[in-house]
């Protein structure tokens, strides 16, 4: 195996290569991943067996983690545009912020739902609406894409429940209820950069849906063609009634809730887990699509057909993806890069550097947010951060740096590229810079904090 520094030229010529495969000879993303995470594999001398090995367990780890709530979510997707239940969506939404706002509305949006909910996933669900808030509002898809992606991403690396901070927290001794108050306060202020970054640059970075155009219709041309359209309340319910369920089921787990009672499992943890894991939630939410028209099989199956075919060609691109980031993970130049910078004392931006360094080589958030907090706990008093306080800034730090940057390594970048229509560039331009301008913030916001508090 390749030790050193030349892992570190090994990556940044695998991303090269990618960039080039897909961008400028027009390769489909599923092969490009697939052969640059085959020839990094080989290149850094793992065994021929063992890089197949390894690309077939992230290709199928990834197709278990979101597969199925990903091709749940074109469904749902593919039900609310036929039915006209999208145009309702849009309608009250902007009813609500003002036609001038749609993307902070996806930015707030995003910002609530990815508390409990993993920004995957939200971005899948919400991605109907999304669409269609552009639409009603002839906003650029790629400034609302932008809106709601950041949005999903700051929550979902700064504040528990979701699992990184909660490990992080757990692993630095940090109090759960601090990271949870000041996390809230940080993430606020990266969902506020990343809102300015969306306004900024999304009207620059078209995509194909910014016609604002569907079969050569205008908005209002398209809302006319339903006649009448789903209530509010039946248009909401496929996107509302999954997010309760999720974040019920996060509620009854978190610590020192009702999740055990007498030491055993309590009915009402195991019924809120079982309804509450995404592909359930999303499931009733396919389900509830069924209340929005006529049952027909034109409903049971052209439309259910739609979301399928949309979904394959997601799952296939994200998979990939994964498949790549198990390659780079396996090839230890995260472990290489960690230890590298630990040597460095950098006070509270020394775990936002590792945590950056260690998300941008091998794509997942939460594997960065943990592996930087074990490097980190017995460094600690020495950073000057070995106070209560100094913990909970730390593991805000990590969280900060686990947004910096998500490109095709993370399977998120490709949720977002596909489901909102953007070609690899312009991706690039989107959600990577996104994502390192909002970590940058928030890591700043961190230490103007620290400068106080410590």
């Amino acid at each position: 195996m390749v030790q050193g520094s030349m892992l570190v030229v090994i990556l940044v010529v695998a991303i090269i290569l990618m960039v080039l495969l897909i961008s400028k000879m027009k390769f489909h993303p599923f092969v490009a991943l697939f052969a640059v995470a085959l020839a990094m594999g080989l290149a850094v001398g793992m065994a021929p067996a063992k890089v197949l090995d390894t690309i077939l367990n992230g290709f199928g780890g990834t197709c278990r983690g979101i597969g199925i709530v990903i091709l749940l979510g074109t469904i749902i997707g593919a039900m609310l545009e036929k039915s006209g239940a999208a145009f309702t969506m849009a309608d009250s939404v902007l009813h609500v912020v003002g036609e001038k706002r749609p993307a902070l509305a996806m930015s707030l949006i995003g910002w609530v739902v990815s508390i409990p909910v993993f920004c995957d996933s939200g971005f899948v669900i919400l991605s109907s609406l999304n669409k269609s808030l552009a639409r009603r509002s002839k906003v650029s898809l790629s400034t609302m894409a932008i809106a709601l992606s950041t949005g999903l991403y700051a929550t979902h690396t700064l504040v528990p429940p979701t699992p990184g901070p909660i490990a992080a927290a757990n692993e630095l001794g940090a109090d759960l209820g601090m990271v949870i108050m000041w996390g809230i306060g940080v993430s606020i202020i990266s969902v506020i950069a990343g809102y300015i970054y969306a306004l900024i640059a999304g009207p620059k970075l078209p995509v194909p849906f910014d016609s604002n155009t569907e079969e050569g219709g205008s908005y209002e041309e398209l809302k006319a063609k339903y006649g009448t359209l789903p209530s509010a309340f039946k248009s909401f319910a496929p996107i509302l009634i999954p997010l309760i369920l999720i974040a019920f089921s996060s509620f009854i787990s978190y610590p020192s809730t009702l999740a055990k009672i007498g030491g055993k499992e309590s009915t009402l943890f195991i019924v809120s887990s079982f309804l509450g894991n995404p592909v359930i939630a999303l499931s009733i939410g396919v389900i509830l699509c069924f209340f929005l028209a006529p049952f027909t099989e034109e409903v049971t199956n052209g439309w259910i057909g739609a979301g399928v075919k949309d979904g394959a060609n997601i799952i296939m691109i994200t998979a990939a993806g994964g498949g790549l980031g198990a390659v780079i993970s396996a090839s230890g130049v995260g472990h290489y890069i960690g230890e590298a910078l630990a040597s460095y004392n950098f006070g509270i931006f020394l775990p936002f550097i590792i945590a950056a360094a260690l998300k941008t080589a091998q794509g997942s958030s939460t594997v960065a947010i943990v592996t930087t907090a074990q490097i980190i706990a017995p460094m600690l008093a020495s950073l000057g951060l070995g106070s209560p306080m100094g913990g909970v800034l730390a593991t805000l730090a990590i969280g900060s740096g686990a947004m910096v940057v998500s490109h095709a390594n993370d399977s998120y970048f490709w949720v977002v590229t596909q489901f909102s229509d953007m070609d690899l560039n312009t991706a690039y331009k989107a959600q990577t810079m996104a994502t390192l301008i909002q970590g940058v913030v928030a890591v700043l916001a961190i230490y103007a904090i620290s400068l106080y508090m410590l």
